[in-house]
């Protein structure tokens, strides 16, 4: 097996001590924020907010194939509340909608 590159685990290694900078000043900066009504319900909507920016621009670029997918997905976790078979279902129909032609 051959060595690794220096400057591969020098990139390597400033990525992963930057990563846990970010995480630790998170948790730094909301420890001197009051936690008022505002911003729990800010916090509180901030995973549905990420996830709408991922998907957004996903559908917007693959069309009507994505679409399908990811509403398939959206109402098995509303029927079934749970994320396996959400994606199990989503990269299903997208399967089959690509295979259908869509």
């Amino acid at each position: 097996m051959s060595r690794p590159e220096p400057l591969i685990l020098l990139a390597i290694a400033v990525m992963a001590i930057a990563t846990v900078l970010i995480r630790v000043g998170g948790y730094w900066l909301m420890g001197r924020v009051p936690l008022t009504a505002r911003v729990r319900r800010m916090l509180e909507a901030l995973p549905g907010s990420i996830v709408a920016a991922i998907v957004v621009p996903i559908v917007a670029k693959i069309g009507p194939t994505a679409l399908l997918a990811v509403i398939a997905a959206a109402v098995v976790m509303i029927l079934r509340r749970n994320e396996l078979l959400a994606v199990a279902v989503g990269v299903t129909v997208a399967v089959v909608a690509r295979g259908a032609g869509a």
